[in-house]
């Protein structure tokens, strides 16, 4: 483990950031990251705050006036990651969501409410989708094999098996309590006993089972009390919420049945099940002043063994032998310093063929890992089931300046900075940790877990949860911290080799989610980072022509199965003529007749067609000097055929409202600039396409293209900005210090200044990389800007055509790349 970067508060005159008691931190899978701290006045009053913000830009963090009148003891994401709650000790939860879809902008329209009753567990309702990690078979060609879906019951379903959402939470005197989020919007809310004796419950957690149960774990805090366990079922009944319990057999901790430890360990201080959908498993810690020490138990159906008298009466058979559920200690650590925090896997690792003999290549797997931490500073990975120390992090208490590589524990007087909230990233590749100053600390944490392993086999792990990634639709910012520049190249080969192997179904379900995942990681290159803009114009271009093929509808009802933009693709793909007219008196071009005013609204969009083939041809002589960005292209048979289907579409438009057409500067006024375009595209696409075997292009088409920039003014392409992110920077294992609300001065890595002939100089006008609108060069509309790619975009939309607002849907929560929206403040750069 080592420490990429650290994020602290600046000390104002006024007021003061403090850790709040308890402290509360949750990771979700887009991630962003979500914590806690309180903020003192000069009269000492408290404001709770919730602090959101995205692990590539942490100093940019959103924070939110809770309105919580107590201490928030809980944080919880849901699946999705864009929507979190929160519970305090005055028995009221809170729902946040994002506002606009925009991950800077949250507010909280529900909640529910136990009046005056302290929450100590909460989670939502689990909605029925679990996918197995099958690390065994990382080497498998089938996603289907790597990653199998699990049957699991939702905890509640609506009419037709769909989940419904909703939250449970666990209090102080022992209540459970159920708030369900119906359809209408409305929240159905009960709440009942655990159990008709009801005691202090000062620690909790919640599990669910594959049959749609829930299971709750409760302890009073003392170690010599026992750890109970009960079934919660949910369901609705008569439109009302009905909340039933059941006792489940409960265990106490070894160290309390220990004579010579009866009494070393009075207190319990964590109850964890090891995962949300692993009610057999729990983990328990219990601690003195000083040591503490860790137990892994398994719940096991075992035969109950039956008295002989009993045998000769009715002899026991087979599968009729009585069965019992027991409780067993899995493994036990010995002592340790004290604990102050733990964090637990996301990743479900499917544990059937390494339970506790793991594999060799996945003994050391990040995933099969849970951290924690201790008193003294340090953090220590160990193995989910057996507790074997797997890594170790010492923390230091004195700040270190940028240019000390080591970070050592040097010994000192005083009490240790010490983690009070950790979480594991969802790939367990990154660990981020809260500490008793509110400072934020982000480890990562390396695939071997320390040990060394040959390049291939690390390269194997980084590429298994890449594919988890793009099959999840996680976001994969912390895989990004282990990829060094070297590895780039090979990475993009290998996830292209084993998308290529999956069912052509497949293959378009996650067609652009790969080739975002290529532009990030081609980020991280010198090398490659040129293909980055190509990455992202190819994301712009599949979308475009999506798009505009949907526009298109057939003139007469009850048509053939075929759509008209799948009858343009497969026209264009069997004529080969150079002529675009040629092969427009092909189509049905009444299939292609639309309103006036949405063929105007389109003209950016379709103008961006125009300027990017003729960027390419003109670029196409050069193709032999340094890459330049548009380079891929030129062989890419597949997007020059949608390029071509897109100027064949753009002509007939153009023939219905001549204003739509792309605007040229030519230095003749006869020339047809279209055709000759189209020409020109056709012959580079036949030396490529599919079908036939791939030619380089003849003297005659590249001295065609040479004289292009005499006939037609060749122009600049707006690629993307240079994203303001970490990642890039982090690759030197030196760990950065940045400042909450400040953004920071970055060293420019060297892949941005490979860009450097791609950015935008100072004053130029700003570009909509959307809708492809000047903003000018301060603009004066509200934008937002991807977390991701820094691709920025308007706030409100300036036309209200149908067809543009189809297109403006596509971004509503995502940008292209799949990254999050933040809202950009009106000045900035």
């Amino acid at each position: 483990m080592d420490l990429a970067y650290v994020c602290e508060w600046e000390k104002w005159p006024k007021s003061t950031h403090c850790p709040s008691v308890p402290l509360a931190c949750a990771w979700s899978c887009r991630n962003l990251i979500a914590f806690t701290t309180d903020l003192r006045n000069d009269d000492q009053d408290l404001t709770r705050l919730i602090h959101i913000l995205d692990t590539e830009h942490p100093w940019d963090v959103h924070s939110i006036s809770s309105e919580h009148s107590e201490a928030i003891t809980c944080l919880e994401w849901d699946q999705s990651g864009s929507r979190l709650l929160s519970a305090d000790a005055n028995g009221q939860i809170k729902c946040w969501s994002m506002a606009d879809h925009l991950a800077n902008s949250w507010e909280s329209p529900v909640g529910s409410l136990v009046e005056g009753d302290p929450i100590v567990a909460l989670s939502w309702l689990h909605n029925g989708v679990k996918l197995a990690l099958h690390v065994e078979k990382s080497g498998a060609s089938s996603f289907g094999e790597k990653f199998s879906r699990v049957k699991f019951s939702p905890s509640l379903t609506l009419f037709g098996g769909k989940p419904m959402e909703g939250w449970i939470a666990v209090t102080v005197s022992g209540l459970v309590t159920v708030s369900l989020l119906k359809p209408s919007g409305q929240v159905l809310t009960s709440t009942e006993s655990l159990c008709r004796l009801r005691g202090r419950v000062a620690l909790a957690d919640i599990a669910f089972t594959g049959g749609g149960n829930i299971v709750v774990a409760t302890a009073d805090g003392s170690s010599a009390s026992p750890v109970q366990f009960y079934k919660v079922c949910v369901s609705v009944v008569s439109e009302k919420c009905r909340i039933d319990t059941e006792i489940l057999p409960s265990l106490f901790m070894r160290c309390t049945t220990d004579l010579n430890r009866k009494d070393k360990f009075p207190a319990i201080t964590h109850l964890k099940f090891l995962a949300r959908d692993m009610s057999e498993q729990v983990l328990l810690c219990a601690s003195s002043q000083t040591s503490s020490i860790v137990e892994c138990w398994s719940l096991r159906k075992e035969g109950l063994p039956v008295n002989n008298i009993f045998q000769q009466i009715s002899p026991v058979v087979g599968d009729k032998q009585p069965m019992i559920l027991k409780w067993r200690i899995l493994s036990a650590t010995n002592d340790l310093d004290r604990v102050s925090a733990v964090a637990l896997p996301k990743l479900p690792i499917s544990l059937t063929n390494t339970d506790l003999k793991v594999a060799s290549d996945t003994q050391f797997y990040p995933g099969l890992g849970l951290a924690l931490a201790f008193h003294d500073g340090s953090v220590h990975i160990v193995h989910r089931l057996s507790l074997q120390t797997m890594a170790i992090f010492y923390s230091s208490t004195a700040p270190r300046s940028m240019d000390e590589p080591a970070i050592k524990r040097p010994r000192t007087t005083g009490p240790a900075v010490h983690f009070k909230a950790m979480q594991l990233s969802w790939t367990s590749l990154a660990l981020v940790g809260i500490d008793n100053h509110g400072k934020l600390s982000m480890l990562r944490i390396s695939p071997s877990m320390g040990h060394t392993l040959d390049v291939n086999l690390a390269l194997r792990h980084l590429l298994f949860l890449l594919e988890y990634c793009m099959v999840t639709g996680y976001d994969w910012w912390d895989i990004l911290l282990h990829v060094q520049p070297t590895m780039v190249q090979s990475l993009v080969e290998r996830l292209h080799e084993e998308y290529t192997r999956q069912k052509a179904a497949l293959q378009q379900v996650l067609s652009t989610r790969i080739l975002a995942m290529k532009a990030s990681l081609c980020k991280l290159s010198p090398c490659t980072v040129t293909l980055v803009c190509d990455y992202h114009a190819k994301l712009f271009l599949i979308a475009i022509s999506s798009t505009l093929k949907s526009l298109l509808r057939p003139h007469i009802l009850n048509t053939p199965d075929k759509s008209p933009g799948d009858r343009l693709t497969e026209i264009c793909a069997k004529i080969t003529d150079v002529d675009i007219d040629k092969v427009m008196i092909n189509l049905k071009t009444e299939e292609f007749v639309l309103d006036m005013n949405t063929l105007q609204a389109l003209q950016q969009l379709l103008q961006w067609v125009g300027d990017f083939v003729l960027y390419l041809l003109a670029s196409l002589p050069n193709q032999g000097a340094p890459l330049r960005p548009g380079h891929s292209f030129l062989r890419d048979g597949t997007s020059l055929g949608m390029l071509r289907e897109l100027m064949v579409v753009i002509r007939i438009w153009g023939l219905l409202k001549p204003s739509c057409l792309p605007v040229y500067t030519a230095t003749s006024d006869t020339q047809d600039s279209m055709s000759l375009l189209f020409r020109l595209l056709t012959k580079l696409w036949i030396c490529c396409r599919d079908e036939g075997p791939t030619s380089e292009p003849d003297e005659a088409l590249v001295d065609e293209c040479c004289l292009l920039p005499s006939q037609l003014l060749i122009p600049s392409l707006d690629w993307l900005p240079i994203s303001d992110g970490l990642v890039s920077r982090l690759q030197p294992k030196q760990p950065l210090r940045l400042h909450f609300g400040k953004a920071p001065t970055l060293p420019s890595s060297t892949t941005t200044l490979q860009m450097d002939g791609l950015i935008r100089a100072t004053g130029q006008p700003k570009i909509d990389h959307l809708r492809r609108l000047h903003l000018g060069a301060h603009p004066t509309e509200e934008c937002k800007a991807c977390t991701r790619c820094g691709c920025v975009t308007m706030l409100k939309s300036p036309n209200k055509t149908t067809a543009v607002k189809q297109w403006e849907q596509r971004w509503i929560k995502n940008c292209l790349c799949g990254g999050l929206w933040r809202r950009m403040p009106l000045s900035c750069p």
